[in-house]
């Protein structure tokens, strides 16, 4: 099995109840586990990035996504798991399917909502978008 798991995160609580199942299942199973958390930023509309420079909008992207991140980071920390962190920008669902295959992992384990605005009745849009997207495992974590 291949031992390398993404969490995607966007600092929601179900987000971080799948953080709490990924340390669960890292301190149960006798392998070593890689996690790479994940947190994928929505672009900035045209009408704003038009009139900021790069790097501003690079920053802002950066300081959100590692705010996101913080809570995961600190579980995981707390657990002694290690992990690699990384924050892109992108349409959120197609970003962690993409991310996923690019990396060669094994499963994808999320929260089943999360911050986004528009909710699904029974899961988040992004948890169902990734379901229809991958051809990996995926543990939605409610």
């Amino acid at each position: 099995m291949n031992t390398r798991w993404l969490l995607p995160v966007d600092g929601s609580l179900p987000a971080l109840r799948a953080v709490d199942h990924v340390i669960a299942e890292a301190l149960a199973t006798p392998q070593e586990l890689e996690v790479l958390l994940l947190n994928v930023q929505h672009p900035l509309p045209s009408d704003i990035s038009r009139f900021v420079s790069t790097d501003v909008v690079h920053d802002y992207h950066r300081e959100t996504g590692d705010a996101a991140l913080a809570s995961a980071r600190a579980r995981l920390h707390a657990a002694g798991i290690g992990h690699a962190e990384h924050v892109l920008v992108g349409e959120v669902a197609p970003t962690i399917v993409d991310f996923a295959r690019e990396n060669d992992c094994g499963l994808i384990i999320m929260g089943a909502r999360g911050l986004g605005s528009v909710a699904g009745l029974l899961l988040g849009s992004v948890t169902q978008r990734v379901i229809h997207l991958t051809d990996l495992p995926v543990v939605v974590v409610k």
